[in-house]
């Protein structure tokens, strides 16, 4: 069975408007400590779980064949940081690395960092290029604009990272039609080996959002488009990326033949994965848990030879069963009802029947998948499954 490791860095330049992570703006000099304290938790994970209510028993013969940097911002940490906890993951681990992706912000790249990631062995950086259209980049608080996306992506291939990940959010701040329809151009110009689009959430964890709840006017909250526009936008996406050659798997993601990420595949496949670093998640097929997602109360733990997991929460059987649902619809090519529990999937047979008369699902079968045309509004899908 193979594992994949994911890595949180919560640390940002600035918090964009738009941002419901636990990320911060912190001095640099809080990069190192941080870094350290990520790779003594990997070098000693068997002494830090050992006596925990968290078993990895079944675990301990698996092969780490993916690992990710997310955040936050990785690509801020020095190159020989990032080294050092991908070297801790090698002596830690059976590892077969067959993807080891970065996220970076555009501005943060220069040709001697790349060097330094590929030599580290870094196959895949997944860009926050969120938008092409400096003016939205602005209202949303980004340090890049459209040029840096362009400058860092020649870069990349020129170190010879040939595996790249654009993101795009729909529903910035001043976003239109035409503006929306040039950065999808302008993405696929650069041709990377992966996109994602997020629709912008709206909720009380970022500014943003609190402004748009409250009918306020700060951050360009009144320019952000309606929900029908985003849907239309998103809509869009889907032909564009669809005729440039990239294939819809998930609802958030397309790839070029071959490309799609393996580490996301296991989140959305329940597979087991291994997180390290303040607020990281894990997950070992029966028990979900998080780190403390403070970074001084994380290395402060750390240091103290203290287990940072907090969150500790076992799946039940019926959480698990209708995590197989969620994440399976997720997936384009959706769940097979042979391989979900009978019982509970006899029982959502009256709810497939009206979603399915309601043109929001298509069944062939025992094959269940969402409506190609009704995916920017899988949510209500969702909702009414597993109410």
């Amino acid at each position: 069975m193979n594992l994949g490791i994911y890595i949180q860095v919560p640390f940002c330049q600035t918090k964009c408007t738009y941002c419901n992570f636990h990320t911060g703006v912190v001095s640099s000099e809080k990069y190192a400590p941080y870094a350290e304290a990520v790779q003594k938790e990997i070098s000693n994970y068997r002494q830090f779980y050992a006596g925990a209510e968290i078993a990895l028993d079944n675990l301990e013969n698996t092969i780490v064949d993916t690992v990710y940097f997310g955040g936050g911002t990785p690509s801020l940490l020095d190159p020989s940081h990032l080294q050092n906890i991908l070297s801790a993951i090698g002596k830690s681990f059976t590892s077969n690395w067959k993807e080891v992706t970065l996220e970076a912000d555009p501005e943060t790249i220069t040709a001697e960092k790349a060097a330094a990631w590929a030599a580290s062995g870094f196959n895949r950086v997944s860009f926050g290029v969120q938008s092409f259209s400096d003016t939205e980049l602005k209202a949303s608080g980004r340090m890049h604009r459209r040029e840096d996306v362009c400058r860092s992506a020649s870069v990349l291939r020129a170190a010879g990272i040939d595996n790249l990940s654009f993101d795009l959010i729909v529903g910035l701040p001043h976003q239109t039609p035409q503006s929306w329809r040039n950065s999808l151009d302008e993405l696929i110009a650069l041709n990377p080996e992966h996109v994602s689009i997020y629709m912008l959430e709206v909720d009380e964890g970022s500014r943003l959002g609190r402004e748009l709840i409250s009918l306020g006017t700060k951050y360009s909250a009144p320019a952000v488009p309606s929900d029908d526009q985003m849907a239309d936008s998103y809509d869009l996406a889907r032909g564009v990326l669809a005729s440039a050659g990239y294939e819809h798997y998930e609802i958030s993601n397309w790839a070029k033949p071959s490309r799609v990420s393996r580490h996301n595949l296991k989140y959305w496949r329940r597979e087991p994965y291994l997180g390290f670093g303040a607020g990281a998640h894990s997950f070992n097929g029966f028990t979900r848990w998080a780190n403390a997602h403070d970074s001084a109360q994380y290395v402060t733990a750390i240091q103290s030879g203290k287990l940072p997991a907090e969150q500790i929460e076992p799946v039940s059987a019926q959480q698990a069963h209708e995590e197989e649902i969620f994440l399976g619809l997720r997936q384009l090519n959706g769940i097979n009802l042979d391989q979900i529990e009978p019982g509970f999937a006899a029982s959502l047979n009256d709810k497939f029947s009206s979603l399915q008369s309601s043109g929001l699902i298509q069944r062939k079968g025992n094959i269940v998948r969402l409506a190609p045309e009704k995916l920017s509004i899988s949510n209500e899908v969702f909702v009414e499954l597993l109410s």
